[in-house]
C-alpha cells in the first residue's frame, strides 16, 4: 500500500497560489509516496491545465445532489469536469460550521462516486471528547454512519482529524495515533468486511515539516492529510519526502 499525502488548501488560494502548484510540479522528484492537492473549487480547472497531470487534484466538498436548484452548491460531476479526481468530505469544518451529519456524508460519498471521484472521508473527535475518554466511540460512530456500505480501498480513505489538533500546532502522541488508527481499522472491517484492511487511513492535524517524518513512518498510519503546510510547495515538498519508501 502506498501512502498518500493530501493537501487541503481550505478557503486559501488565488490566482496567483498557482505558482505554488507549479513549484510543486518542478520541483516533484520520484517520491514514494502518492499525492494530492485539493485547492478552492475556484482555482481546481486552471490548476489542471497548469500542472498538466503531474499530481491528482481534489475538491474540498460537493453537493449530494447531482444537479437543480440548488445555488452556491458545486456537484461531484461539476468537480469531475474541472480536474479532479477526488474530493474531501466530512471535514470537522463542514461538520462544525455547516452542520453536516454523518448522514449526508454519507450521501455526499456516494455521489462523489458516481460522478468517479473518488473519496476521503474525515473523522475525529473534539477535545471535550477526548477528555471524557470518548474517542472510539465517537469516531467508530462517525465510521458508520459516514461510510457508505460501497466504500472500498480503490474509492475511499479515511482521514483521521483530531478536532483538538487541528490548525493548533498540537498532535496526539504517537502512541494516542496508532492506537486511533487501529481502532478506525477495527472499524472499517466490522462495517465493511475483510476488504477495509486495505483502506487507507491518513492522520490530519498539524501536520508540518518538523513532525511529517514520525508521523507518516508510524505503524498503521497510511499518510497524512495536510493543512496550511501544504499552501507553500517548499513545506508540502519536505513532507512528501519525509514519507520512507518501503
Amino acid at each position: 500500500m502506498r501512502k498518500l499525502v493530501a493537501g487541503n488548501w481550505k478557503m486559501n488560494g488565488t490566482g496567483t497560489s498557482l505558482a505554488e502548484l507549479e513549484a510543486l510540479k518542478n520541483s516533484l522528484a520520484q517520491s514514494a509516496c502518492d499525492i494530492l492537492v485539493c485547492p478552492p473549487a475556484t482555482l481546481i480547472a486552471r490548476a489542471h491545465w497548469a500542472i498538466k497531470g503531474a499530481f491528482p487534484l481534489g475538491g474540498q466538498d460537493c453537493s449530494s445532489k447531482t444537479s437543480g436548484a440548488f445555488t452556491g452548491d458545486i456537484s461531484a460531476a461539476m468537480l469531475k469536469d474541472a480536474g479532479a479526481a477526488s474530493v474531501i468530505l466530512g471535514h470537522s469544518e463542514r461538520r462544525q460550521y455547516h452542520g453536516e451529519t454523518d448522514a449526508q456524508v454519507a450521501e455526499k460519498a456516494k455521489a462523489a462516486w458516481a460522478a468517479g471521484l473518488t473519496t476521503i472521508i474525515c473523522v475525529g473527535e473534539s477535545d471535550g471528547e477526548r477528555q471524557a475518554n470518548k474517542q472510539n466511540s465517537i469516531c467508530h460512530g462517525q465510521i458508520t454512519g459516514s461510510v457508505p456500505k460501497g466504500a472500498t480501498a480503490a474509492n475511499t480513505a479515511i482521514a483521521y482529524e483530531p478536532v483538538w489538533a487541528i490548525g493548533t500546532g498540537k498532535t496526539p502522541t504517537n502512541d494516542e495515533i496508532v492506537q486511533m488508527h487501529a481502532h478506525l481499522r477495527s472499524c472499517l472491517t466490522e462495517s465493511l468486511g475483510e476488504g477495509a484492511k486495505g483502506m487507507r487511513i491518513l492522520y490530519g492535524g498539524s501536520v508540518n515539516p518538523s513532525n511529517a517524518e514520525q508521523i507518516l513512518n508510524l505503524a498503521e498510519v497510511d499518510g497524512a492529510l495536510v493543512g496550511g503546510a501544504s499552501l507553500k510547495a517548499a513545506d508540502f515538498l519536505k513532507i512528501i519526502a519525509a514519507v520512507r519508501p518501503h
